[in-house]
């Protein structure tokens, strides 16, 4: 009776350390796919950051000209258009 509570506890105690080690390394794999994400991530970025740098040098000195009709008053400018004003010169 005492041996197979010994045998049971061995048991017990290898099938937790296989439990642990289980854990351990389903750990490491999912650190792994997190820091493969990362750096799929940042490559991302690091290559949309350079198509923007080249954009702006090719566009470097360029100026962009819109012309303004009875539609384009009544619609919306985009964002990188200017729009013309007028002044007036005022007699003191």
């Amino acid at each position: 009776m005492i041996e197979a509570s010994v045998l049971g506890a061995f048991k017990m105690l290898l099938m937790v350390a296989g439990g642990f080690v289980l854990l351990r390394f389903i750990g490491q794999l999912m650190q792994a796919k997190r820091n493969m994400e990362a750096e799929r991530a940042m490559h991302f970025n690091a290559r949309k950051v350079q198509e923007e740098r080249e954009e702006k040098r090719n566009k470097f000195g360029k100026t962009n000209v819109i012309a303004k009709t009875s539609k384009a008053k009544s619609s919306s400018f985009s964002s990188n258009a200017a729009e013309d004003v007028d002044f007036e010169e005022i007699k003191d």
